[in-house]
């Protein structure tokens, strides 16, 4: 990864700064969104930048840049990176202001698109699948109605420090992250879902997990092949009793989970350690309508 794009300005790494003022250094004020691109082409673009410019809304950040320029930002830095299949970061900045709490909205923000190499992830992941981690550090609550995807990111990073802490049983896994109220909320980096008796089932939106938007794309196709879904709320004792789970990401797209293990070290094989039938066929209309051929 040796450029960047700023504010639509592609340019070397080393050139890529931000003011030290800017109250996304300061405060941790803005967003951002991770998706990739297939064949060079970002996959869910405008879903990603609507999320981003409800938040922005929120946080008084003005947001005028539409789905051509930034499409056009990633078509270029693709090529300076000498990229075609990419994870992309977009990311959002307050941008500059005085120091202390802002007493109004932004003026100025700062575009920062990022990408580099997509995670090497083998064929086997997808068919047998990886661990789920329960966690003792609970999911933060969210910072206003509906959790934003911001630049403050210590809860994950100190979920990811627990996760770390398990050493090599936990090799590889993903961290599940309860509520405070002991209820299933997210992994660390992705949405969780699992099948029971035919149904799917997710957290509900109200736990305080980011609304993923390869979450709701896996709603909706499920909505079509007509398999009942269940949001709510949920303890980890039901999670257990699973027939398949997995989970969901704009990088990773839908990964299976076949080994749930908790806090104690107790583990629970689901599926019989394999990519399930309701979980396979999610997968495959997925990555058909990304348009993903292996």
């Amino acid at each position: 990864m040796n450029y960047a794009a700023i504010n639509g300005d592609v340019i070397h790494m080393a050139a890529a700064v931000i003011p030290v003022t800017d109250h996304g250094f300061l405060y941790g004020l803005g967003l951002f969104e991770t998706f990739r691109t297939y064949r060079g082409v970002p996959f869910l673009l405008e879903q990603h930048l609507e999320r981003m410019a409800t938040g922005c809304h929120e946080l008084g950040i003005p947001f005028t840049v539409t789905t051509a320029q930034v499409t056009d930002w990633i078509e270029r830095l693709l090529q300076a990176n000498e990229l075609e299949d990419a994870y992309v970061r977009y990311t959002i900045s307050a941008g500059e202001a005085p120091l202390g709490l802002p007493s109004g909205d932004y003026i100025q923000p700062n575009h920062i698109v990022l990408t580099k190499e997509l995670p090497s992830l083998s064929s086997s992941l997808y068919e047998q699948g990886k661990m789920l981690q329960c966690l003792t550090t609970p999911r933060n609550t969210p910072e206003g109605h509906v959790r934003f995807k911001s630049l403050h990111y210590m809860n994950s990073i100190l979920a990811k420090r627990e996760l770390n802490g398990y050493g090599a049983p936990a090799q590889g896994a993903e961290g599940l992250q309860l509520t405070r109220s002991g209820y299933v909320a997210e992994g660390i980096v992705s949405n969780v879902f699992w099948v029971m008796q035919g149904v799917l089932y997710t957290p509900a939106i109200e736990t305080g997990i980011l609304p993923g938007i390869t979450r709701a794309v896996v709603l909706e196709l499920a909505l079509q092949q007509g398999i009942p879904c269940k949001e709510g709320l949920f303890r980890w004792d039901e999670l257990l009793h699973a027939d398949e789970a997995f989970l969901t990401g704009s990088v990773t797209e839908l990964v299976p989970v076949t080994t749930l293990r908790d806090q104690h070290g107790t583990e629970t094989i689901i599926s019989n350690g394999q990519i399930g039938p309701v979980t396979s066929l999610l997968l495959g209309m997925y990555r058909e309508k990304a348009g993903y051929t292996s």
